[in-house]
């Protein structure tokens, strides 16, 4: 198993092992937002329907009091019509209970005044009879409720009102109806309210509601068709208001708890994200220093060998070794050469300079060509002798040699190689095709991986390579552009003109 299989298969592994995790902790979250939203629901629930019996509340009491009205009407009517008899009694009458009745009369507010205008007594009176503004007041109040009963013999008149007790249940009643609107709106379970008219058209109260949805009547509509999708208006019927309905909706706690997990996802994918761009970017600068490193001590180590064969090449020659061997030899010991400044330039800022691309591919694949198997025809189509292109010679050389032989490699030493090259959109385009066993395409950017590797001894460091040589040092590109099972492969390579 070579390195990047094992890469691989710890890559699936961890991504397993992080989506196991990540589904537990969405779950559980989930789960537990789902419990909250639950009795977040129910106590909704519950203040829905308790909403109802206080409003069912409201309206018995209502009837109570309508009841009690008609009572202490029957009272005060009981009273006047007393003190019609004092003024006008039948022969030989009892004035016992009359009188009685008068006399335990301690709620009904009772003002008589004289001939003059002049108040001469009272009964029941909230506050001292020499407040004249109180008595104003209970005197237009009496007389706008009910007639005076006139006693001419003595010169008085009598002015009632209805009972402090009726007074007192009616504001009672007034209270209890605005602390129901009141309490409904500002409600312990935070949910949003908007109370309206019959027509749902005219907004009377809302609390825990954001007032901006409701700046326009548009924007209204809008928002109480809105609420209404969520829940069903309650409808109450208010004494003395009539017909009203109570929309409301989820609460804000309510709101996030829906949005809890989603939210969880999107900061884990933050912070995985995260790690793996940090993480990364570290892993990939060991990687160049030790990348470097063993480039810059691979070109020192070859430098003392290399010395020794130049030295031997000129003793050679002193000693009248055949040239043609020698030759031979010197080539080998320039390719070396080659070799080891390729290392040594691994690392350092390279030098561009402009090159004919004909004759640059053409010089490479004249080397190549005496070096590999003769069954492979090696074929360069350009469509423009003088196109040229910013580039390092020995590096740039190195990319060429890697993917030729992998090419030759793929095709197993018989088959046809073609290097096309092309100007376009302001780049230099350089294609290599073989007609190889083709790459799958889930691989076609994985092969540039290192580690990635085919073949049984090799250790996936030449493509990898080739990528590295291309974008870092030449500012270009280098992909699989097309490759198909037993017809072949595609490399192109682009570059700056």
């Amino acid at each position: 198993m070579n390195l990047y299989s094992t890469k691989q298969r710890w890559k699936i592994f961890l991504l397993a092992l992080a989506s196991v995790i990540v589904i537990i902790t969405l779950w559980y979250s989930n789960h537990i937002a789902q419990r909250i939203r639950e009795e977040e629901r129910q106590k909704v629930e519950l203040w829905s329907e308790a909403i109802k019996r206080r409003a069912e509340l409201v309206v018995f009491t209502q009837k109570l009091f309508e009841e009690l009205k008609t009572e202490e009407r029957k009272r005060v009517d009981l009273l006047g019509n007393a003190y019609y008899i004092i003024n006008d009694p039948p022969e030989n009458m009892d004035f016992t209970f009359i009188l009685d009745f008068i006399s335990n009369n301690t709620t009904i507010p009772v003002l008589i005044y004289d001939d003059k205008g002049k108040l001469t007594a009272s009964a029941n009176l909230e506050r001292v009879a020499t407040d004249t503004l109180y008595i104003d007041s209970l005197l237009t109040a009496a007389k706008s409720k009910n007639d005076p009963i006139v006693l001419a013999e003595v010169g008085q008149k009598i002015y009632y009102d209805d009972s402090r007790l009726f007074t007192q249940l009616q504001g009672t009643m007034n209270d209890l109806i605005n602390s129901f609107i009141s309490e409904t709106v500002i409600n312990s379970a935070s949910v949003p309210v908007v109370v309206t008219d019959s027509t749902q058209t005219i907004i009377l109260k809302k609390g825990n509601i954001d007032t901006l949805a409701f700046n326009s009547r548009e924007s209204m509509k809008t928002k109480l068709a809105e609420m209404r999708a969520v829940n069903a208006p309650i409808e109450v019927v208010l004494p003395g208001q009539g017909k009203q309905y109570i929309f409301y909706e989820d609460s804000a706690v309510l709101k996030q708890l829906q949005m809890f997990p989603v939210l969880q996802l999107i900061l884990i994918g933050v912070f995985l994200l995260s790690s793996y761009l940090i993480f990364s970017t570290f892993r990939k600068a060991e990687q160049n220093q030790v990348w470097v490193g063993m480039a810059k001590e691979t070109a020192h180590q070859l430098g003392t060998p290399l010395s020794s064969l130049m030295a031997w090449s000129a003793l050679l020659e002193t000693q009248g070794v055949d040239k043609s061997s020698l030759e031979e030899l010197n080539k080998d010991i320039d390719r070396l050469n080659t070799i080891t400044d390729r290392f040594s330039k691994i690392g350092s800022v390279p030098e561009l300079t402009e090159a004919n691309m004909t004759e640059t591919l053409r010089e490479m694949i004249a080397y190549l060509d005496s070096r590999v198997s003769k069954k492979v025809t090696i074929t360069i189509n350009s469509e423009d002798e003088l196109l040229t292109a910013h580039l390092n010679k020995p590096l740039f050389s190195w990319v060429i040699e890697n993917l030729v032989k992998n090419a030759i490699d793929a095709m197993e030493g018989i088959g046809k190689l073609t290097i096309d090259l092309r100007r376009e959109n302001n780049r230099v385009c350089i294609d290599i095709t073989d007609t190889g066993k083709g790459i799958p395409k889930h691989q076609w950017k994985t092969v540039f991986e290192p580690g990635f590797t085919t073949k049984k001894r090799g250790w996936g460091l030449g493509l990898s390579l080739v990528k590295r040589i291309i974008k870092q040092y030449h500012d270009g590109r280098i992909y699989v552009k097309w490759s198909e099972a037993g017809k072949g492969t595609t490399f192109r390579i682009e570059l700056r003109e």
